[in-house]
């Protein structure tokens, strides 16, 4: 299994947003949910529109999942309200649905998606599912999240664990934004 990286560069991150954006809402917004909940890859594509609205259609401010609330943030809301206007028709179905087969993408189809977009925006390190998941991670330690809340949404047994999965080494250095 080959290891793959965050995404650091926030202007990666918005450049791959608008590639996504320009040509399928699904993808988009599969993408701003993953790198913005940290949720595992299994559990994204396995969504279902009901998890993420309510019965008058509003986007929830928390969705559950397995016990853990999981908060939607303001990015995660506009995605999500892009997407279910462009597929009204998603309403009892997942949320990231193949249009041929009416089953969630596989995790092939999210990997190419990801992969492609990530090549044609000039990202050259290695990308994947996976990178979604870490990039939340980077990005929440940068902002100051403690590496400890972080290990458990990551249900790793250690923070150093957590730092190396998150891209985090040795070199690092954090630097402090509210001088």
């Amino acid at each position: 299994m080959e290891v793959v990286n965050p995404i650091k560069n926030i202007r990666h991150i918005s450049m791959m947003k608008k590639e996504l954006k320009m040509y399928s809402s699904r993808d988009y917004c599969f993408f701003v949910l993953g790198i913005n909940t940290g949720l595992r890859i299994n559990v994204l594509l396995q969504l279902e529109t009901k998890q993420v609205i309510d019965e008058e259609k509003k986007i929830l401010a928390f969705i559950d999942i397995d016990g853990q609330k999981i908060y939607m943030n303001d990015k995660v809301k506009a995605a999500l309200a892009f997407h279910l206007h462009q597929n009204d028709h998603l309403k009892d179905q997942y949320l990231f649905q193949s249009p041929k087969s009416g089953t969630p993408i596989t995790r092939q189809h999210a990997y190419r998606v990801i992969h492609e977009t990530a090549r044609k925006v000039g990202i050259d390190y290695q990308i994947g599912t996976h990178t979604l998941r870490k990039t939340f991670g980077y990005h929440a330690y940068i902002k100051g999240i403690a590496i400890s809340l972080i290990q458990e949404r990551y249900h790793h047994a250690t923070p150093a664990e957590t730092l190396r999965y998150i891209g985090i080494d040795d070199t690092f250095q954090k630097i402090d934004v509210n001088l």
